[in-house]
């Protein structure tokens, strides 16, 4: 008697083939199935409230503000010339070193601490003087230049 062509790991591997392409198949009829394709374009939009968040209601109408298109502006906006007399300003030498070279002035207006070096000096300046300078963005933050007595 002869032996049969088929062993049990032939046997086997079949029964995992034939498994596998059964998950598929299921698969395949569950995607079908939950397809979005049959809803209709009503369930499918989305809405914005006023609040920019999603929602599946429609807005408010009396909600609704009018902007006119002049009013948007696209980009950076133009700068606007600087008046020279707004460039100076006043404060009070809060500290001083001759030896050094450098002090420091506080600003009258916005109240800072301003760095400034005796290359910026226009004239000798001491403690508690009242001056006028411009300032100039250095490396360090923002230095005093053109401080003379006010």
């Amino acid at each position: 008697m002869a032996k049969s062509q088929e062993t049990w790991n032939k046997k086997d591997r079949e029964k995992k083939k034939q498994a596998s392409r059964k998950d598929k198949a299921e698969r395949k009829q569950e995607r079908k199935d939950n397809a979005k394709d049959g809803k209709s374009f009503d369930d499918m939009i989305a809405y914005l409230d006023e609040n920019g968040n999603l929602s599946s209601t429609p807005p408010d109408p009396r909600k609704k503000i009018q902007v006119n298109a002049e009013d948007i502006e696209i980009g950076v906006p133009k700068q606007k010339d600087v008046d020279p007399a707004d460039l100076v300003r006043t404060g009070i030498v809060s500290f001083f070193n001759d030896a050094k070279g450098y002090g420091f002035i506080k600003d009258l207006q916005t109240q800072e601490s301003i760095f400034v070096h005796a290359n910026g000096l226009l004239d000798q300046v001491k403690e508690n003087n009242k001056v006028t300078f411009s300032v100039e963005m250095g490396q360090r933050g923002p230095n005093a230049v053109q401080v003379k007595l006010a």
